[in-house]
């Protein structure tokens, strides 16, 4: 299993953050593009290359971000039209079985499951910094793309437009 570090809703357009590990070690770079017509994160590893790209997708009926990499979708995030009990999003993996985010959100604690196995657990919990939580990823799975869903889940639970009140 690998755990990382982030901090929350420090993500935003224009803005560039560091993925760490458990122990601070930065690993990943992510790269709020500015200027762009839609909201664009690029995640990079330390190398630069690309992990991840994370867009939204406008007009749709219910919101929706795009994850990419090498420019081909390889998994779309929509929020749940109907989660009475807890937040959900739903996410289409190409080529795999699709996978579900369920939890408290906002706070910055849910899963990631596929199926009945939890592929990711995001939690506040393992760190005492306020605006930091942490990503555990089950081993075998693909980091980067965990990683995007949890920037992008935090990117469409807090948008402003959304009247969520928070900005």
């Amino acid at each position: 299993m690998a755990r990382y570090k982030m901090r929350q809703r420090l993500l935003s357009l224009g803005e560039d953050y560091t993925i760490e590990d458990e122990r601070g070690e930065p690993l990943y770079k992510v790269d709020g593009k500015l200027f762009r017509i839609r909201e664009t994160f690029v995640i990079e590893d330390r190398q630069g290359n690309e992990v991840a790209t994370i867009r939204e997708k406008k007009l749709a009926l219910r919101d929706s971000m795009k994850i990419l990499r090498g420019g081909d979708t390889i998994a779309t995030i929509r929020k749940a039209w109907i989660s009475p009990f807890r937040d959900k999003f739903t996410v289409d993996v190409e080529g795999s079985e699709d996978l579900l985010a369920q939890g408290n959100i906002l706070d910055h604690e849910y899963e990631i499951r596929r199926g009945s196995e939890t592929v990711a657990r995001i939690s506040k919990h393992w760190f005492t910094i306020r605006d930091t939580y942490g990503i555990d990823v089950a081993a075998g799975e693909d980091d980067g793309l965990i990683l995007a869903l949890a920037v992008a889940i935090d990117e469409m639970a807090h948008d402003p437009d959304e009247g969520h009140g928070e900005s």
